[in-house]
């Protein structure tokens, strides 16, 4: 046994200038700058998410315009990114695309890894102007009186969107379990409503006990049919009555009223997690939710304020957040289309930008597909445009991404459910815009966006070291990069 030892002792010696050089080379690497990963893309240059080569921090800074990172300032929460499965662009994946086609498509658009990794789907409950048919979750039989009713809710169904709304939204929930479901009616049943229609209307003081009774139901079948809801809005843009296609008038005082003595009772009694939003309209119709929030029963069962981008300016949303500083905001709505001119990607990267900056903890851009005619639609808009094109006028059909998926992409594909803005100086429109995000895993996710007019050469600062990059006007880039050791 003995003459064991010094063998032993002799292989410790061996070793030693190994283990200790693999200690200095842990130690020489934590003390290395981290590699900074970029990706571009530039409607000029045809380029979409472009891999750059990579960067790294050093002593240099360069005189040139600095955008100064900081992740010890932290703000929102960001829970991701997003469109909506409407009915039409539900129906487009299901039946204009091959099996294999579709499921392309949905890795491409909710895949982490090998997609660009939405996290959320915003879900019309029934119809909204992107449907095939108009319908609700609880229709009456065609020929009824007017006034004919179901109080008890005994035809309630979510039958239609078992064909292939709930089945692409399980397959996404695959795809990227982080995922999370809003979910807005643009209309009640038409018996809830002073029209008997789907099409304008308000809802009947009556149907109060029936509508609230309507969401916690949806609520429960769509869990049971294996697709969770995070959160629901009362009504999509209540201050908007459209006479082609189903919408309905809901003052604030009406929505105060239900959300406090009915839809937040209701759900408190079902023990539903479902968290309720109020407003789900434009930026320059704010007083709305200040009016709803402001009565603290009805802000007791609020978790926030939903938004849309159809009017007024994103600094709105720090109105709301400076009043009412405990509500959080989601961006939940924002088409882009063909009313707008010019170079649209800056266009929808500001959207990003800005939303976030202003508190948003989402933004979620329209219609997840739609095709190459821009349909199909019951009404309304008939120029919106999809984060994808599902263009069947092509034989094989094409799958296309547009534009809105590259500006999502910036940010969906880097900042990750949970990630926190922080942050980070910007020099505003004309200049160059940005934002900056810290990610569960401790990364850091910095966009900007170059409207300048010209090539922008900039410094990135972070913690007291510097990198330095050339961005092609109109265009956007996403840098990325973990945490050196050394790094506080």
């Amino acid at each position: 046994m003995l003459t064991r030892f010094p063998l032993a002792a002799g292989l410790l010696l061996l070793l030693l200038p190994v283990l200790y050089d693999t200690r200095a080379q842990r130690k020489a690497a934590s003390n290395e700058a981290p590699r900074i990963e970029v990706v571009e893309s530039s409607e000029d240059q045809h380029e979409t998410l472009q891999e750059k080569p990579a960067l790294t921090f050093g002593a240099t800074r360069t005189p040139n315009l600095t955008i100064t990172v900081n992740d010890a300032v932290r703000y929102q929460q960001i829970d991701g990114f997003g469109a909506s499965l409407t009915d039409s662009s539900a129906w487009l994946l299901w039946n204009k695309l091959t099996e294999a086609q579709r499921k392309e498509a949905l890795q491409m658009l909710f895949s982490p890894t090998k997609g660009i990794g939405l996290s959320i789907l915003r879900q019309p409950m029934g119809a909204s102007d992107f449907a095939l048919t108009e319908y609700s979750y609880d229709d009456l039989p065609p020929g009824q009186p007017f006034g004919a009713s179901d109080p008890d809710l005994k035809r309630f169904s979510i039958e239609h969107d078992r064909a292939y709304i709930l089945p692409l939204l399980r397959e996404a929930l695959a795809l990227n379990p982080n995922l999370k479901v809003f979910a807005s009616p643009w209309s009640s049943p038409g018996w809830m409503k002073t029209s008997g229609s789907m099409i304008q209307g308000a809802l009947l003081p009556s149907a109060y006990p029936a509508f609230a009774k309507y969401f916690v139901q949806f609520v429960q079948q769509y869990e049971a049919a294996g697709v969770p809801i995070f959160a629901i809005t009362m009504q999509n843009e209540p201050k908007y009555i459209p006479n082609d296609y189903p919408g309905m008038i809901m003052t604030a005082r009406e929505q105060t009223e239900v959300l406090a003595n009915y839809l937040g009772p209701a759900f408190r009694e079902a023990k539903l997690k479902t968290k309720i939003l109020v407003f789900d309209h434009n930026w320059d119709l704010i007083q709305y939710p200040l009016e709803v929030l402001s009565d603290a029963k009805a802000a007791s069962f609020a978790a926030g304020t939903a938004t849309h981008c159809y009017g007024g300016n994103v600094t709105a949303q720090n109105e709301l957040h400076d009043r009412f500083p405990d509500k959080d905001i989601w961006m939940t709505e924002c088409s882009g289309g063909d009313w707008q001119t010019g170079k649209i990607l800056p266009q929808q990267v500001r959207l990003v930008i800005g939303a976030t900056r202003n508190w948003a903890k989402s933004v979620v851009l329209w219609n997840l597909a739609l095709d190459q005619d821009h349909k199909p639609f019951l009404g309304g808009c008939t120029t919106c445009r999809g984060i994808i094109t599902v263009n069947h006028a092509a034989q094989p059909s094409k799958i296309e991404p547009t534009v809105d998926y590259t500006a999502l992409a910036h940010a969906s594909k880097f900042v990750v459910p949970g990630a926190q803005r922080i942050e980070s100086n910007t020099f505003g429109e004309g200049s160059l815009e940005d934002v900056a995000f810290r990610n569960p895993d401790g990364s850091l996710v910095l966009i900007v966006l170059n409207s300048t007019g010209g090539n922008a050469t900039f410094n990135i600062a972070w913690a007291g070291k510097y990198a330095n990059y050339k961005l092609p006007p109109a265009a956007v880039a996403t840098f990325h990069w973990n945490h050196a050791a050394n790094a506080h």
